[in-house]
């Protein structure tokens, strides 16, 4: 298959049905199952670019588990949940979710260049609005505007990558003038699945705005190419932080040697590894997800071999709306009132004693302190 180099045309030419992908993939019967029992329940889609990643051969390869409608999306187990993270009641008006005080997610589309099968916004993805209408779009930005507690803004969807420089640059200038703003992050998996998106115009834009953070999603390391290396590149030379979030799936990456070489990998392109995501259970996922017993052995596995820049924070999100909840091994192993005793990963015991109560000391609280509190 030639495979353009152009961004939009990768985007154009994404492989989308059963025929699409036969012409690239020997597929099994429980994957054309997939396709016709699947069909209603989440849009397939992937570009010639991360296919060509995949080994068309190994039902078992892990990019191809990552795109791959199955069957098992239509068995899916009663735990499931149409809004597993509760946003939509935290959603003050239709493309804004604000769930903690001093940030917001802005969905600024519900398109992707790739839909990972184990997507936890299918309620919201791919439903045919690139863009935001003319009067979703100013009502996210009056809110922002409105609530002078919102320091970060998070431009989420879909992937808003996907979206031209022009739009982009519109988003970028609306929350430039909002003096409150301080930050804002763009979480996209384009880079995974399309990183020339990554282009000399597309920096200028993104430089034109307040400090921009990189959120991309990479789940294993065969994901990186020299492709992605060269847009890691020209993010982090042009000074842009980029940091990982990954989500741990059954049979793609559920071991502690795969999230390593993942993290190594990343570290190497000057990227940090970030989170490492308990996988949410929106509809047909059951077939993709960890459970937490396995998530934390491989997490206790990693504590003791890895350097802490490339230890991701496990994290899952509270079913409903309940918010992230950090999981890490439990080296607590006495608790009294004089302190802590703790085991380490490697056998080493001792005790933690805390200091006296009548040492402890107020510290001085600047008014700029209990003004950014509030």
């Amino acid at each position: 298959m030639s495979i353009s180099s152009s961004w939009q045309w990768q985007i154009k030419n994404a492989l989308k049905t059963e025929k699409d992908f036969k012409k690239i993939f020997s597929l099994s019967r429980e994957e054309e199952n997939g396709f016709r029992l699947g069909k209603d329940i989440f849009n397939i889609q992937a570009t010639p670019y991360y296919v060509s990643l995949a080994d068309p051969h190994n039902v078992n390869d892990p990019i191809r588990r990552m795109i791959m409608p199955l069957e098992a999306e239509t068995k899916d187990l009663l735990e499931t949940q149409e809004d597993p993270l509760g946003e939509n009641k935290n959603r003050p008006v239709k493309r804004i979710i604000h769930r903690y005080k001093d940030r917001v997610l802005f969905l600024a589309t519900d398109f992707c260049g790739i839909y990972c099968r184990y997507c936890t916004r299918k309620h919201f993805t791919g439903g045919g609005e690139v863009f935001p209408k003319k009067s979703e779009y100013q009502e996210a930005i009056d809110y922002i505007k409105e609530h002078k507690e919102i320091k970060e803004v998070i431009l989420s969807g879909g992937d808003p990558l996907t979206l031209s420089d022009l739009k982009l640059d519109k988003i970028l200038s609306d929350l430039d003038e909002i003096k409150h703003i301080d930050l804002i992050r763009i979480g996209s998996r384009l880079l995974a699945a399309c990183p020339m998106r990554i282009t000399k115009d597309l920096i200028k834009v993104l430089k034109r705005s307040k400090p921009v953070v990189m959120m991309v999603h990479f789940n294993h390391p065969n994901e990186i190419s020299d492709l992605t290396r060269e847009a890691f590149s020209l993010l982090v030379d042009s000074g842009f932080q980029v940091l990982n979030q990954m989500v741990l799936l059954n049979g793609v990456n559920n071991h502690p040697a795969i999230i390593y070489r993942l993290s190594r990998e990343l570290l190497k392109s000057r990227v940090f590894p970030y989170y490492m995501f308990q996988c949410d259970p929106s509809p047909g996922t059951s077939h993709l997800r960890t459970s937490i017993e396995e998530s934390l052995k491989i997490q206790e596995e990693l504590w003791g071999r890895s350097s802490g820049l490339a230890l991701p924070t496990l994290s899952v999100d509270i079913p409903s709306g309940g918010g992230k909840s950090y999981l890490s091994p439990n080296h607590i192993v006495l608790k009294n009132d004089k302190g802590y005793g703790f085991k380490g990963f490697d056998g080493v015991s001792a005790f933690y004693e805390n200091p006296p109560k009548s040492m402890r000391l107020e510290p001085f609280l600047s008014g700029e302190d209990i003004k950014i509190w509030e």
